[in-house]
């Protein structure tokens, strides 16, 4: 079967055909978290290898938050960069939720703006967190029926969980959905119960 990347490739080549655009997305790693510069680096290369024009800065961990919240300005403004990507986590003192705010949210491609999380809420079309973006494509790439089913989700977190339940709420898969947190009780009953179980902590 063709491959999600190849799928992207093709319409990589399509919209430089039709458009003349190349999608451009903007990576920001703020300081020396070695997970967060493995995360970036194969980022960047699976734009390469899709034909993605990508740029990528490093800003020091001495970085304040308004030569940050600058840098996203300048992004938000660049006609050539079309998602803007801020790896979290960020160091202490910056403010996670200004900076995440400070995006614009038609670039906000980790969909974590809150506009984006509202308009995921009512069922409108948006940026969807990646991680619920790609459990919803393995379930429909493998044929997993999700209508009437009883879904739980173990976590509530705004990257994972939450959004993950909302999808399932959506009219496309059409779930019951259960999300089940550190405050549940019995999540063990909860989740023999659960026709397809999403661990999200």
């Amino acid at each position: 079967s063709v491959s999600i990347k190849e799928e992207v490739k093709s319409e990589t080549q399509k919209l430089l055909f039709e458009k003349n655009t190349i999608p451009g997305l903007a990576f920001i790693i703020v300081g020396d978290n070695p997970a967060s510069k493995v995360y970036v680096k194969n980022k960047g290369r699976a734009c390469e290898e899709i034909g993605f024009h990508s740029v990528t800065t490093n800003l020091p961990e001495s970085t304040t938050e308004s030569e940050l919240l600058e840098l996203i300005s300048e992004f938000n403004s660049d006609k050539n960069i079309h998602g803007i990507l801020v790896q979290l986590p960020l160091p202490k003192h910056i403010n996670e939720s200004k900076i995440i705010e400070a995006i614009d949210f038609k670039k906000d491609v980790d969909g974590f703006h809150p506009q984006n999380v509202g308009r995921l809420s009512i069922g409108q079309s948006c940026f969807i967190p990646c991680t619920p973006f790609g459990i919803v494509e393995l379930i429909k790439r493998s044929k997993i029926e999700t209508s009437g089913k009883n879904v739980v989700v173990i976590g509530r977190s705004n990257i994972v969980g939450k959004p993950m339940a909302s999808l399932f709420l959506r009219k496309d898969l059409n779930a019951t959905v259960t999300v089940c947190h550190s405050a549940t009780k019995d999540i063990k009953q909860f989740s023999t119960e659960a026709d397809i179980l999403i661990a999200a902590i």
